[in-house]
Protein backbone atom coordinates (compact mmCIF):
# COMPACT_ATOMS: atom_id res chain seq x y z
CA UNK A 1 0.00 0.00 0.00
CA UNK A 2 1.63 3.47 -1.02
CA UNK A 3 2.15 5.64 2.08
CA UNK A 4 0.00 8.73 1.92
CA UNK A 5 1.83 11.96 2.37
CA UNK A 6 0.79 15.68 2.59
CA UNK A 7 1.62 18.54 0.62
CA UNK A 8 5.19 19.42 2.25
CA UNK A 9 6.36 15.91 2.12
CA UNK A 10 5.23 16.14 -1.88
CA UNK A 11 7.42 19.30 -1.91
CA UNK A 12 10.11 17.74 -0.52
CA UNK A 13 10.19 14.99 -2.23
CA UNK A 14 10.10 16.90 -5.74
CA UNK A 15 13.06 18.98 -4.43
CA UNK A 16 14.93 15.91 -3.92
CA UNK A 17 14.21 14.31 -7.46
CA UNK A 18 15.00 17.19 -9.39
CA UNK A 19 18.54 17.85 -7.33
CA UNK A 20 17.30 20.80 -5.91
CA UNK A 21 18.44 20.19 -2.50
CA UNK A 22 20.65 17.68 -1.44
CA UNK A 23 19.80 17.14 1.99
CA UNK A 24 16.92 18.40 3.72
CA UNK A 25 17.32 21.42 6.18
CA UNK A 26 14.33 22.75 8.76
CA UNK A 27 14.21 24.87 11.82
CA UNK A 28 12.54 25.84 14.82
CA UNK A 29 13.12 30.08 14.98
CA UNK A 30 11.10 31.46 18.16
CA UNK A 31 11.35 34.62 19.60
CA UNK A 32 12.33 34.30 23.56
CA UNK A 33 9.95 36.58 24.71
CA UNK A 34 8.25 34.77 26.20
CA UNK A 35 6.48 31.01 26.56
CA UNK A 36 6.01 28.16 23.86
CA UNK A 37 2.32 26.99 23.75
CA UNK A 38 0.96 24.24 21.64
CA UNK A 39 0.68 26.26 18.39
CA UNK A 40 4.59 26.32 18.56
CA UNK A 41 4.35 22.63 19.76
CA UNK A 42 2.93 21.93 16.74
CA UNK A 43 5.55 24.01 14.27
CA UNK A 44 8.39 22.27 16.37
CA UNK A 45 6.92 19.04 15.75
CA UNK A 46 6.12 19.65 11.93
CA UNK A 47 9.82 20.70 11.32
CA UNK A 48 11.43 18.20 13.76
CA UNK A 49 8.95 14.94 12.03
CA UNK A 50 10.44 16.55 8.08
CA UNK A 51 14.29 17.01 9.02
CA UNK A 52 14.10 13.28 10.66
CA UNK A 53 11.86 11.42 7.71
CA UNK A 54 14.69 12.78 5.28
CA UNK A 55 17.77 11.90 7.40
CA UNK A 56 18.31 15.62 7.69
CA UNK A 57 19.18 18.39 10.03
CA UNK A 58 16.91 20.07 12.52
CA UNK A 59 18.06 23.64 14.05
CA UNK A 60 17.00 25.75 16.71
CA UNK A 61 17.27 29.40 16.26
CA UNK A 62 16.62 31.68 18.52
CA UNK A 63 14.91 35.00 16.73
CA UNK A 64 16.36 37.14 19.18
CA UNK A 65 16.03 41.24 17.50
CA UNK A 66 14.26 43.04 19.65
CA UNK A 67 16.20 43.56 23.17
CA UNK A 68 13.03 44.99 24.97
CA UNK A 69 11.45 41.84 25.17
CA UNK A 70 14.00 39.29 25.20
CA UNK A 71 15.34 37.38 28.72
CA UNK A 72 17.95 34.49 28.56
CA UNK A 73 15.20 33.19 31.40
CA UNK A 74 13.23 32.34 28.08
CA UNK A 75 15.95 31.42 25.93
CA UNK A 76 16.79 28.40 28.21
CA UNK A 77 13.02 27.51 28.83
CA UNK A 78 12.33 27.02 25.31
CA UNK A 79 15.46 24.71 25.06
CA UNK A 80 13.64 22.55 28.48
CA UNK A 81 10.84 22.43 25.92
CA UNK A 82 12.38 21.36 23.20
CA UNK A 83 14.51 18.72 24.87
CA UNK A 84 11.28 17.32 27.08
CA UNK A 85 9.60 17.13 23.73
CA UNK A 86 12.68 15.15 22.05
CA UNK A 87 13.12 17.79 18.96
CA UNK A 88 17.06 17.13 19.14
CA UNK A 89 18.68 19.87 17.35
CA UNK A 90 22.35 18.04 18.29
CA UNK A 91 24.64 20.88 18.35
CA UNK A 92 22.54 23.28 16.05
CA UNK A 93 21.63 25.84 18.35
CA UNK A 94 21.99 29.34 16.59
CA UNK A 95 21.07 32.79 17.42
CA UNK A 96 19.72 35.37 14.99
CA UNK A 97 21.99 38.09 16.90
CA UNK A 98 25.40 35.90 16.12
CA UNK A 99 24.20 37.22 12.70
CA UNK A 100 24.04 40.54 13.31
CA UNK A 101 27.22 41.18 11.50
CA UNK A 102 25.96 39.68 8.67
CA UNK A 103 22.77 41.28 8.58
CA UNK A 104 24.37 44.53 8.49
CA UNK A 105 26.50 44.22 5.85
CA UNK A 106 23.55 42.75 4.25
CA UNK A 107 21.66 46.07 4.73
CA UNK A 108 24.23 48.21 3.27
CA UNK A 109 24.35 45.78 0.37
CA UNK A 110 20.65 46.94 -0.13
CA UNK A 111 21.30 50.66 0.43
CA UNK A 112 23.85 50.53 -2.36
CA UNK A 113 22.10 48.70 -4.93
CA UNK A 114 19.58 51.51 -4.49
CA UNK A 115 16.72 49.71 -3.06
CA UNK A 116 17.22 50.73 0.53
CA UNK A 117 17.01 54.13 1.79
CA UNK A 118 16.78 55.75 5.45
CA UNK A 119 13.36 57.25 6.08
CA UNK A 120 12.79 60.71 8.95
CA UNK A 121 8.73 59.95 8.47
CA UNK A 122 7.43 59.33 12.54
CA UNK A 123 5.86 56.02 12.92
CA UNK A 124 2.52 57.41 12.76
CA UNK A 125 2.89 58.64 9.32
CA UNK A 126 4.85 55.93 7.99
CA UNK A 127 1.44 54.19 8.87
CA UNK A 128 -0.60 57.13 7.21
CA UNK A 129 1.32 56.76 3.99
CA UNK A 130 1.34 53.28 3.97
CA UNK A 131 -2.91 53.55 2.48
CA UNK A 132 -4.69 50.96 3.16
CA UNK A 133 -6.34 47.17 1.91
CA UNK A 134 -8.18 49.25 -0.45
CA UNK A 135 -5.70 52.18 -1.08
CA UNK A 136 -2.48 52.51 -2.26
CA UNK A 137 0.62 54.04 0.07
CA UNK A 138 2.47 57.13 -0.81
CA UNK A 139 6.15 57.34 -0.99
CA UNK A 140 7.74 59.20 1.19
CA UNK A 141 9.55 62.21 0.82
CA UNK A 142 12.82 60.72 1.72
CA UNK A 143 12.67 57.75 -0.47
CA UNK A 144 14.85 59.26 -3.36
CA UNK A 145 17.80 60.34 -0.79
CA UNK A 146 21.22 59.45 -2.74
CA UNK A 147 22.80 56.14 -1.58
CA UNK A 148 25.67 58.16 -0.27
CA UNK A 149 23.56 59.69 2.23
CA UNK A 150 21.84 56.55 2.95
CA UNK A 151 25.47 55.16 3.79
CA UNK A 152 26.09 58.30 5.97
CA UNK A 153 22.64 58.33 7.72
CA UNK A 154 22.45 54.14 8.41
CA UNK A 155 26.31 54.83 9.83
CA UNK A 156 25.05 57.59 12.79
CA UNK A 157 21.76 55.43 12.98
CA UNK A 158 24.37 52.74 14.23
CA UNK A 159 26.59 54.59 16.30
CA UNK A 160 23.57 55.73 17.90
CA UNK A 161 23.60 59.52 17.46
CA UNK A 162 19.75 59.39 16.59
CA UNK A 163 16.78 58.84 19.29
CA UNK A 164 14.27 55.86 19.17
CA UNK A 165 12.22 56.17 16.46
CA UNK A 166 13.65 59.32 14.62
CA UNK A 167 14.54 57.34 11.58
CA UNK A 168 14.31 54.14 10.38
CA UNK A 169 15.86 52.13 7.24
CA UNK A 170 13.15 50.77 4.56
CA UNK A 171 13.39 48.68 1.75
CA UNK A 172 12.58 49.97 -1.85
CA UNK A 173 9.85 47.52 -3.20
CA UNK A 174 6.24 49.07 -4.10
CA UNK A 175 4.12 51.25 -2.16
CA UNK A 176 1.22 50.70 -4.24
CA UNK A 177 1.51 46.91 -4.14
CA UNK A 178 -1.38 45.34 -2.97
CA UNK A 179 0.35 43.04 -0.46
CA UNK A 180 0.29 45.41 2.45
CA UNK A 181 3.78 44.00 3.37
CA UNK A 182 5.63 44.74 0.30
CA UNK A 183 5.49 48.71 0.93
CA UNK A 184 8.72 49.68 1.50
CA UNK A 185 8.63 47.58 4.91
CA UNK A 186 11.42 48.81 7.37
CA UNK A 187 14.53 46.63 7.62
CA UNK A 188 15.99 48.36 10.97
CA UNK A 189 14.63 50.49 13.78
CA UNK A 190 16.56 52.41 16.52
CA UNK A 191 16.63 51.12 19.86
CA UNK A 192 18.67 52.59 22.76
CA UNK A 193 18.94 49.10 25.22
CA UNK A 194 21.41 46.42 25.71
CA UNK A 195 20.65 42.97 24.23
CA UNK A 196 20.98 40.12 26.52
CA UNK A 197 23.32 38.39 24.04
CA UNK A 198 25.08 41.53 22.51
CA UNK A 199 25.80 43.97 25.32
CA UNK A 200 25.36 48.02 24.38
CA UNK A 201 27.07 46.82 21.14
CA UNK A 202 24.26 47.91 18.93
CA UNK A 203 22.12 50.47 18.60
CA UNK A 204 19.79 49.43 15.52
CA UNK A 205 18.00 45.93 15.34
CA UNK A 206 16.65 44.24 12.41
CA UNK A 207 13.20 43.61 11.75
CA UNK A 208 11.82 40.16 11.50
CA UNK A 209 10.52 40.09 8.00
CA UNK A 210 14.41 41.15 6.85
CA UNK A 211 16.35 39.16 9.65
CA UNK A 212 14.03 36.30 8.79
CA UNK A 213 15.32 34.77 5.18
CA UNK A 214 19.07 35.57 5.92
CA UNK A 215 18.99 34.09 8.83
CA UNK A 216 17.19 31.20 7.17
CA UNK A 217 19.93 31.59 4.09
CA UNK A 218 22.87 31.44 6.51
CA UNK A 219 21.97 27.91 8.04
CA UNK A 220 20.98 26.44 4.49
CA UNK A 221 17.65 25.94 5.55
CA UNK A 222 15.83 24.44 2.69
CA UNK A 223 12.50 24.30 3.63
CA UNK A 224 11.12 27.06 6.17
CA UNK A 225 8.14 25.81 7.75
CA UNK A 226 5.67 27.83 9.27
CA UNK A 227 2.40 28.63 9.82
CA UNK A 228 -0.01 30.18 7.22
CA UNK A 229 -0.10 33.64 9.05
CA UNK A 230 2.70 34.14 7.35
CA UNK A 231 1.35 33.42 4.11
CA UNK A 232 1.60 37.24 2.92
CA UNK A 233 5.54 37.56 4.35
CA UNK A 234 6.79 35.15 1.84
CA UNK A 235 6.49 37.74 -1.06
CA UNK A 236 9.20 39.89 0.82
CA UNK A 237 10.84 37.00 2.53
CA UNK A 238 11.45 36.00 -1.71
CA UNK A 239 12.20 39.72 -2.37
CA UNK A 240 15.24 40.05 -0.06
CA UNK A 241 16.88 36.70 -1.01
CA UNK A 242 16.68 37.85 -4.79
CA UNK A 243 17.93 41.24 -3.84
CA UNK A 244 20.90 39.44 -1.99
CA UNK A 245 21.55 37.29 -4.48
CA UNK A 246 21.90 34.17 -2.49
CA UNK A 247 22.22 31.28 -4.33
CA UNK A 248 20.55 27.85 -3.10
CA UNK A 249 17.91 30.47 -1.30
CA UNK A 250 15.69 28.56 1.10
CA UNK A 251 12.06 28.37 0.34
CA UNK A 252 9.31 29.01 2.75
CA UNK A 253 6.50 27.17 2.71
CA UNK A 254 3.36 27.23 5.44
CA UNK A 255 0.84 25.28 6.94
CA UNK A 256 -2.18 25.83 9.12
CA UNK A 257 -1.29 26.96 12.62
CA UNK A 258 -3.51 25.64 15.07
CA UNK A 259 -6.68 26.81 16.55
CA UNK A 260 -8.68 24.60 19.20
CA UNK A 261 -11.91 24.87 20.93
CA UNK A 262 -12.41 26.28 24.62
CA UNK A 263 -8.10 27.14 23.89
CA UNK A 264 -6.81 31.14 24.52
CA UNK A 265 -2.98 31.41 23.51
CA UNK A 266 -2.44 34.96 23.05
CA UNK A 267 -0.17 36.75 26.06
CA UNK A 268 -2.30 39.56 25.85
CA UNK A 269 -5.12 37.63 27.09
CA UNK A 270 -3.25 35.56 29.45
CA UNK A 271 -0.27 37.89 31.06
CA UNK A 272 -3.07 39.72 32.72
CA UNK A 273 -4.19 36.52 34.43
CA UNK A 274 -0.73 35.79 35.28
CA UNK A 275 0.27 38.86 36.52
CA UNK A 276 -3.05 38.89 38.61
CA UNK A 277 -2.69 35.99 40.10
CA UNK A 278 -6.11 34.70 38.57
CA UNK A 279 -3.79 32.07 37.43
CA UNK A 280 -0.58 30.05 38.38
CA UNK A 281 2.14 31.55 35.98
CA UNK A 282 2.76 30.69 32.73
CA UNK A 283 2.99 26.90 33.79
CA UNK A 284 -0.74 26.76 35.37
CA UNK A 285 -2.29 23.28 33.91
CA UNK A 286 -5.55 25.11 32.51
CA UNK A 287 -3.32 26.81 29.85
CA UNK A 288 -2.06 25.17 26.66
CA UNK A 289 1.30 26.65 27.27
CA UNK A 290 3.74 23.21 26.64
CA UNK A 291 4.50 23.70 30.35
CA UNK A 292 1.39 23.84 31.26
CA UNK A 293 0.19 21.08 29.11
CA UNK A 294 3.62 18.94 30.47
CA UNK A 295 2.41 20.11 34.22
CA UNK A 296 -1.02 19.08 33.92
CA UNK A 297 -0.09 15.73 32.28
CA UNK A 298 0.15 15.44 28.64
CA UNK A 299 2.92 13.39 27.25
CA UNK A 300 5.27 14.01 24.31
CA UNK A 301 3.55 10.71 22.91
CA UNK A 302 0.20 11.97 23.02
CA UNK A 303 0.67 15.46 21.32
CA UNK A 304 2.77 13.53 18.76
CA UNK A 305 -0.11 11.15 18.11
CA UNK A 306 -2.88 14.24 18.11
CA UNK A 307 -0.62 16.30 15.72
CA UNK A 308 -0.89 13.04 13.36
CA UNK A 309 -4.60 12.87 13.64
CA UNK A 310 -5.29 16.41 12.89
CA UNK A 311 -2.46 16.42 9.85
CA UNK A 312 -1.11 19.39 7.82
CA UNK A 313 -3.10 21.54 6.01
CA UNK A 314 -2.86 24.74 4.31
CA UNK A 315 -6.81 25.97 4.93
CA UNK A 316 -7.16 26.97 8.82
CA UNK A 317 -9.62 25.36 10.89
CA UNK A 318 -10.70 24.83 14.43
CA UNK A 319 -9.94 21.56 16.17
CA UNK A 320 -12.17 20.21 19.33
CA UNK A 321 -10.51 20.24 22.27
CA UNK A 322 -11.37 15.99 22.88
CA UNK A 323 -9.80 15.37 19.99
CA UNK A 324 -6.31 16.71 22.20
CA UNK A 325 -8.40 15.00 25.36
CA UNK A 326 -8.87 11.45 23.24
CA UNK A 327 -5.01 11.05 22.33
CA UNK A 328 -4.11 11.74 26.15
CA UNK A 329 -6.21 8.89 27.26
CA UNK A 330 -5.36 6.45 24.08
CA UNK A 331 -1.48 6.94 25.21
CA UNK A 332 -1.94 6.20 28.82
CA UNK A 333 -4.70 3.70 29.15
CA UNK A 334 -1.84 0.68 29.02
CA UNK A 335 1.01 2.85 30.68
CA UNK A 336 -0.80 3.60 33.57
CA UNK A 337 -1.36 2.05 36.92
CA UNK A 338 -5.15 1.86 38.38
CA UNK A 339 -5.31 3.26 41.47
CA UNK A 340 -8.28 3.72 44.14
CA UNK A 341 -8.93 7.39 46.12
CA UNK A 342 -11.52 9.14 47.92
CA UNK A 343 -12.59 12.40 47.40
CA UNK A 344 -15.38 13.29 49.55
CA UNK A 345 -14.69 10.33 52.11
CA UNK A 346 -17.44 9.07 54.65
CA UNK A 347 -15.80 6.44 57.34
CA UNK A 348 -16.85 2.74 56.90
CA UNK A 349 -16.40 0.76 60.19
CA UNK A 350 -16.28 -2.90 59.66
CA UNK A 351 -17.97 -4.14 62.89
CA UNK A 352 -16.77 -8.16 62.59
CA UNK A 353 -13.27 -7.18 62.06
CA UNK A 354 -10.33 -7.24 64.24
CA UNK A 355 -9.15 -3.59 65.40
CA UNK A 356 -5.51 -3.62 64.31
CA UNK A 357 -5.41 -6.03 62.26
CA UNK A 358 -4.25 -5.17 58.63
CA UNK A 359 -4.34 -7.68 55.67
CA UNK A 360 -2.31 -6.86 52.59
CA UNK A 361 -4.67 -8.00 49.36
CA UNK A 362 -3.05 -7.97 46.15
CA UNK A 363 -4.62 -6.21 42.90
CA UNK A 364 -3.68 -5.94 39.29
CA UNK A 365 -1.97 -2.97 38.50
CA UNK A 366 -3.67 -2.63 35.01
CA UNK A 367 -6.10 -5.54 33.60
CA UNK A 368 -5.17 -4.42 30.32
CA UNK A 369 -1.88 -4.63 30.68
CA UNK A 370 -0.42 -7.45 33.02
CA UNK A 371 3.10 -6.63 32.48
CA UNK A 372 2.86 -3.29 34.90
CA UNK A 373 2.59 -6.30 37.47
CA UNK A 374 0.27 -5.91 40.99
CA UNK A 375 0.40 -3.87 44.22
CA UNK A 376 -0.60 -4.54 47.51
CA UNK A 377 -3.64 -3.07 49.29
CA UNK A 378 -3.97 -2.49 52.86
CA UNK A 379 -7.71 -3.52 54.29
CA UNK A 380 -8.34 -2.54 57.79
CA UNK A 381 -11.34 -2.37 60.30
CA UNK A 382 -12.51 1.31 59.16
CA UNK A 383 -12.13 2.32 55.60
CA UNK A 384 -13.49 5.23 53.16
CA UNK A 385 -15.68 5.75 50.71
CA UNK A 386 -17.10 8.27 48.64
CA UNK A 387 -20.02 10.34 50.16
CA UNK A 388 -22.15 9.40 46.89
CA UNK A 389 -21.51 5.99 46.99
CA UNK A 390 -24.21 5.49 49.84
CA UNK A 391 -27.75 6.14 50.18
CA UNK A 392 -30.05 4.52 53.02
CA UNK A 393 -33.00 4.09 50.38
CA UNK A 394 -32.04 3.41 46.66
CA UNK A 395 -33.94 5.91 44.46
CA UNK A 396 -33.75 2.92 42.05
CA UNK A 397 -32.90 -0.18 40.72
CA UNK A 398 -29.73 1.17 38.71
CA UNK A 399 -28.33 2.37 41.57
CA UNK A 400 -25.28 0.30 42.01
CA UNK A 401 -23.87 1.46 45.24
CA UNK A 402 -24.19 0.96 48.97
CA UNK A 403 -27.85 0.88 50.30
CA UNK A 404 -28.61 0.32 54.43
CA UNK A 405 -29.43 -3.96 54.40
CA UNK A 406 -28.24 -4.58 51.15
CA UNK A 407 -24.55 -6.03 50.07
CA UNK A 408 -22.32 -4.29 47.72
CA UNK A 409 -18.15 -5.33 46.71
CA UNK A 410 -15.38 -3.76 47.52
CA UNK A 411 -13.27 -3.83 44.87
CA UNK A 412 -10.14 -6.21 45.46
CA UNK A 413 -12.07 -6.92 48.93
CA UNK A 414 -14.92 -8.51 50.50
CA UNK A 415 -18.86 -8.14 50.53
CA UNK A 416 -20.27 -5.94 53.04
CA UNK A 417 -23.83 -4.65 54.42
CA UNK A 418 -24.89 -1.59 55.52
CA UNK A 419 -26.62 -2.17 59.28
CA UNK A 420 -26.48 1.16 60.91
CA UNK A 421 -26.13 4.97 60.10
CA UNK A 422 -24.63 7.45 62.13
CA UNK A 423 -25.15 11.10 62.23
CA UNK A 424 -24.40 14.36 63.86
CA UNK A 425 -26.28 16.44 65.18
CA UNK A 426 -27.31 18.02 62.43
CA UNK A 427 -28.27 15.09 60.67
CA UNK A 428 -25.71 14.67 58.58
CA UNK A 429 -24.42 11.53 57.60
CA UNK A 430 -21.03 10.63 59.43
CA UNK A 431 -19.86 6.70 59.71
CA UNK A 432 -21.61 3.36 58.40
CA UNK A 433 -21.42 0.64 60.46
CA UNK A 434 -21.08 -2.28 58.16
CA UNK A 435 -20.07 -6.31 58.33
CA UNK A 436 -18.07 -7.81 55.94
CA UNK A 437 -18.51 -11.64 54.92
CA UNK A 438 -14.94 -13.13 54.58
CA UNK A 439 -16.09 -16.08 52.15
CA UNK A 440 -16.17 -13.26 50.03
CA UNK A 441 -13.05 -12.35 49.34
CA UNK A 442 -11.88 -11.25 45.46
CA UNK A 443 -10.38 -13.54 43.67
CA UNK A 444 -11.54 -16.50 46.19
CA UNK A 445 -14.37 -18.07 43.68
CA UNK A 446 -17.03 -17.27 45.21
CA UNK A 447 -20.21 -17.00 43.77
CA UNK A 448 -22.84 -17.94 46.22
CA UNK A 449 -25.26 -14.19 45.68
CA UNK A 450 -24.85 -10.92 43.54
CA UNK A 451 -24.13 -7.77 45.43
CA UNK A 452 -26.08 -4.91 44.22
CA UNK A 453 -22.66 -3.38 42.69
CA UNK A 454 -19.34 -3.19 43.66
CA UNK A 455 -17.51 0.23 44.81
CA UNK A 456 -14.00 1.74 45.29
CA UNK A 457 -12.61 2.61 48.92
CA UNK A 458 -9.42 3.87 50.86
CA UNK A 459 -8.29 2.10 54.45
CA UNK A 460 -8.89 4.88 56.62
CA UNK A 461 -6.08 4.48 58.92
CA UNK A 462 -3.49 3.24 56.22
CA UNK A 463 -3.81 5.14 53.03
CA UNK A 464 -1.97 8.61 52.12
CA UNK A 465 -3.31 11.84 52.20
CA UNK A 466 -3.10 14.17 48.56
CA UNK A 467 -4.23 17.05 47.11
CA UNK A 468 -6.48 16.20 44.33
CA UNK A 469 -7.01 19.49 41.58
CA UNK A 470 -9.77 18.86 39.04
CA UNK A 471 -10.05 21.19 35.92
CA UNK A 472 -12.52 22.51 33.53
CA UNK A 473 -11.74 24.98 30.93
CA UNK A 474 -10.05 28.04 31.46
CA UNK A 475 -11.96 30.11 28.76
CA UNK A 476 -15.21 29.38 27.73
CA UNK A 477 -17.71 31.52 25.00
CA UNK A 478 -19.07 34.29 26.15
CA UNK A 479 -22.64 35.20 25.22
CA UNK A 480 -21.10 38.10 22.97
CA UNK A 481 -19.59 35.01 21.52
CA UNK A 482 -16.04 35.86 22.91
CA UNK A 483 -13.52 33.98 25.25
CA UNK A 484 -14.38 34.71 28.75
CA UNK A 485 -12.97 33.19 32.37
CA UNK A 486 -14.47 30.08 33.45
CA UNK A 487 -14.63 30.93 37.35
CA UNK A 488 -15.17 26.92 38.47
CA UNK A 489 -12.24 26.05 35.96
CA UNK A 490 -10.76 24.65 39.26
CA UNK A 491 -11.85 22.53 42.01
CA UNK A 492 -9.70 21.48 44.58
CA UNK A 493 -10.03 18.74 47.03
CA UNK A 494 -7.16 18.62 50.07
CA UNK A 495 -7.85 16.14 51.96
CA UNK A 496 -8.39 13.16 49.15
CA UNK A 497 -7.34 9.96 50.87
CA UNK A 498 -5.43 7.31 48.36
CA UNK A 499 -3.91 3.97 48.21
CA UNK A 500 -0.32 3.85 49.90
CA UNK A 501 1.01 2.78 46.84
CA UNK A 502 1.49 6.56 45.90
CA UNK A 503 3.85 7.53 48.35
CA UNK A 504 6.31 5.85 45.85
CA UNK A 505 5.74 7.64 43.03
CA UNK A 506 8.12 10.89 41.90
CA UNK A 507 6.91 13.83 40.55
CA UNK A 508 5.47 13.68 36.73
CA UNK A 509 4.20 10.60 36.98
CA UNK A 510 0.99 9.32 35.96
CA UNK A 511 -1.81 7.34 36.90
CA UNK A 512 -5.03 6.59 36.34
CA UNK A 513 -7.97 7.03 39.62
CA UNK A 514 -10.14 4.21 39.13
CA UNK A 515 -14.12 6.35 38.23
CA UNK A 516 -12.12 9.65 38.13
CA UNK A 517 -9.85 9.91 35.22
CA UNK A 518 -5.83 10.44 34.48
CA UNK A 519 -4.20 12.33 37.29
CA UNK A 520 -0.20 13.49 37.00
CA UNK A 521 1.85 13.85 40.37
CA UNK A 522 2.44 17.48 40.28
CA UNK A 523 6.11 18.36 39.79
CA UNK A 524 5.77 22.16 40.96
CA UNK A 525 3.75 22.04 44.66
CA UNK A 526 4.13 17.77 45.16
CA UNK A 527 6.84 17.63 48.26
CA UNK A 528 7.90 14.26 50.17
CA UNK A 529 5.12 15.40 52.72
CA UNK A 530 2.16 16.47 50.41
CA UNK A 531 1.50 14.67 47.24
CA UNK A 532 -0.64 16.92 44.91
CA UNK A 533 -2.12 15.39 41.77
CA UNK A 534 -3.22 17.19 38.90
CA UNK A 535 -6.08 15.91 36.86
CA UNK A 536 -4.36 15.24 33.20
CA UNK A 537 -7.77 14.29 31.62
CA UNK A 538 -10.95 12.48 32.58
CA UNK A 539 -12.01 9.23 31.90
CA UNK A 540 -15.23 10.27 30.01
CA UNK A 541 -14.64 11.44 26.20
CA UNK A 542 -16.88 13.51 24.08
CA UNK A 543 -14.73 12.35 21.14
CA UNK A 544 -16.07 10.34 18.26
Amino acid sequence: MEESKNFIEHIIDADLKSGKVKEVVTRFPPEPNGFLHIGHCKAIITNYNMAKKYNGKFNLRFDDTDPSKEKMEYVESIKEDLKWLGADYEDREYKASSYFDDLYEAALKLIKKGVAYVDDLSPEEIREYRGTLTEPGKNSPYRERSIEENLELFERMRQGEFPDGAKVLRAKVDMASPNMNMRDPAIYRIVHKDHYATGDKWKIYPLYDFAHPIEDAVEGVTHSLCGLEFEDHRPIYNWFLEQLEWENAPQQIEFAELALTNTVLGKRRIRPLVESGVIDGWDDPRLATIKGLRRRGYTRESLFSFFEMTGLSKSKSLVDISMLEHALREDLKLKTPRVMAVLDPIKVVITNWEEGKVEWLTAPNNLENPELGERQIPFTREILIEAEDFMEIAPNKKYKRLVKGEEVRLMYAYFIRCNEVIRDENDKIIELHCTYDPETKSGSGFEGRKPRGTIHWVSATEGAEAEIRQYGYLFETGEDGEPQINENSLMVYPHARIEPYIKSLKKEDKMQLIRLGYYNVDPKDSTGEHMVLNEAVSLKSSYK
